[in-house]
């Protein structure tokens, strides 16, 4: 596929639809500037807001959530949407309502704003080391007894429990499994040794086992995503059926992604599926290709940056105000709505580059374009609030409640 024909189809935006679900009318941990912002942009164009903007599809997000709860309910999987891509309470509480069995979060600090935000079935998916952390951890674990929390070492096995016994309470742990070389216990016998030393540890109890592939996400072709995902796999599987075989408790066997969604089905006693970008869409995850073909059109681009024209002096190019502080560096580049043609580069801290050789109007200092974003869980960290759209008017602003939680 060229380059050209799948900006065609991207830059068309395509994908809209609506489902039924509860947008949150009164939201937990707005700051005063918030309800100000929220009472200034109720009703007002996104093409009026000042940039640059993160601005959210409701009716897109809504269809995400819809399709990703209708692709499952024929199989024995559930998902357990991660919370690393929003970093919002109130996205978590949509995907909760929409029966997700849990949410999960990457750092210690995102489990505990989203819990102070009403948000409670939470698996966070790194392990605790440090002590303080640990200590964190536990009074969560007090405060939360849905807190389920992943390990992958046999010391911080032992610290947790002795911290959890410290704490008078038992703490709900998974193994983090290795797919690859990023994090986990390899999937051999060490993984066994820990999971039979978490269970026999008196303040743990043990729930299971996680197993992420991030590497397998963005595999482009279905097809080879597919088979790579699968023999990726394998040693998790066979770690899983060890466990089970050894009496072990294998309640939870979580993991994959939006990349895997539809292929984790076929993993044996696989229970649920960690899809964070689906709600979303981003341009990376565009350009993996589905079953149809070479654009991975499963879900709809919900979310995008809007950004203003600042300079139009030069020939072929336009200055805009989205630079690296807004999009992030990551690739591939931000993709202009409705401009095919537009070469956008956020290489520039405070500023975009658009070049270009045939544009679809005439454009003016002023001018607002809406962008596709690259990859849209650093881009989502970059921004305080999400303006919530229907019918490209606001409808609402969420806080992006775990902005900047990276501890």
């Amino acid at each position: 596929m060229t380059k050209s024909s799948r900006r065609d189809f991207l830059a068309s935006a395509a994908g809209t639809g609506a489902a039924s679900f509860w947008i949150p009318k009164k939201v937990h941990g707005y700051s005063m500037a918030h309800v100000v912002d929220l009472k200034a942009t109720r009703g007002m164009s996104k093409w009026d807001l000042d940039t640059p903007a993160l601005v959210l599809d409701l009716d897109k997000l809504e269809q995400n959530i819809a399709k990703m709860r209708a692709s499952l309910a024929s199989t024995k999987v559930g998902f357990r949407p991660h919370a690393k891509t929003h970093k919002s309470a109130d996205i978590a509480k949509l995907q909760l309502a929409a029966g997700a069995v849990g949410i999960c979060t990457a750092k210690l600090t995102e489990a505990e704003a989203l819990f102070d935000n009403g948000v409670q079935k939470i698996c966070m998916t790194t392990a605790n080391l440090s002590k303080s952390k640990i200590q964190r951890a536990m009074s969560l674990r007090k405060k939360n007894r849905d807190f389920i929390q992943a390990v992958d070492f046999a010391q911080n096995a032992q610290d947790l429990s002795d911290a959890a016994k410290a704490a008078g309470v038992t703490a709900d742990v998974v193994i983090d499994v290795a797919v690859g070389t990023r994090s986990g216990v390899p999937a051999d016998d060490r993984a066994i040794e820990l999971a039979q030393m978490v269970d026999k540890l008196p303040n743990l109890k043990l729930r299971g086992m996680l197993a992420y592939d991030g590497g397998a996400q963005h595999i482009k072709g279905y097809k080879a995503r597919h088979d790579q995902s699968l023999t990726r796999y394998e040693g998790a599987v066979k770690t899983f059926d060890r466990m089970k075989a050894s009496g072990l408790n294998t309640e939870i066997f979580s993991g994959g992604g939006t990349g895997t969604y539809n292929i984790m089905t076929e993993v044996p006693g696989f229970t649920d599926v960690q899809v964070g970008s689906y709600v979303f869409m981003d341009a990376q995850y565009l350009e993996i290709g589905n079953e149809k073909g070479e654009i991975f059109t499963d879900f709809a681009p919900s979310l995008t940056v809007m950004t203003t024209v600042l300079n139009t002096y030069f020939p072929k190019r336009i200055t805009t105000d989205a630079g690296a502080k807004a999009l992030t560096l990551n690739k591939p580049d931000p993709i202009v709505i409705g401009e095919p043609g537009f070469r956008y580069n956020a290489g520039s801290d405070e500023f975009g580059s658009i070049q270009y050789d045939n544009a679809n109007k005439t454009y003016k200092v002023g001018d607002k374009l809406e962008l596709i974003i690259p990859h849209c869980d650093p881009v989502v960290n970059e921004y305080d609030v999400y303006y919530c759209v229907r019918n490209d008017r606001v409808e609402a602003v969420w806080p992006v409640t775990a902005r900047g939680k990276s501890q």
